[in-house]
């Protein structure tokens, strides 16, 4: 039996959440009058999208940085405590927390593109503006698609829409 990359434990570990998820997926009421998008589909969806995410994971040919199982503990340990890998765990989980207190108060496009342009720029990525344009661009989408096509309630906060 061959040992397994770092990628396909991971992908194992995914696609056991993924079959947990789509099992309680499947187990979401649907409306009794007909809808073209019932409560039902998104999670549906999701589930399958990453359960097949995690099968594509598992088969990928890791490359000389992606299948590396061991992290070079020099390399971690000349860059700043804040980029470590663990600090970066730290960090996010608090950005997500902050996400989740902010979301009412804020509301959902506001919160939202906070958490993406925050993030997007802690982990590098240095093209201000267009972190910003894509951040508002996919978080407004996301919004009008829940709100406007699938009547789905979204905090509004301080935007008048």
């Amino acid at each position: 039996m061959t040992k397994l990359n770092t990628n396909q434990w991971l992908a194992v570990v995914l696609a056991l959440f993924a079959a947990a998820y789509l099992a309680m997926a499947w187990q979401v009421p649907t409306f009794p009058l007909p809808r073209p998008v019932d409560s039902d589909l998104f999670p549906k969806v999701l589930g399958a999208a990453l359960l097949l995410l995690s099968i594509f994971l598992f088969f990928e040919k890791p490359g000389a940085i992606a299948g590396a199982d061991e992290i070079d503990s020099d390399a971690s340990r000349h860059g700043p405590l804040w980029l470590t890998p663990w600090a970066r765990v730290i960090v996010t989980a608090l950005a997500i927390a902050a996400y989740a207190f902010l979301l009412v108060p804020l509301g959902f496009v506001l919160a939202s593109t906070l958490l993406c342009v925050g993030l997007t720029a802690y982990y590098g990525y240095r093209r201000h503006g267009v972190n910003l344009l894509t951040s508002l661009g996919v978080v407004l989408a996301l919004y009008l698609t829940m709100t406007r096509v699938m009547d789905v309630y979204l905090p509004t906060g301080v935007l008048p829409f």
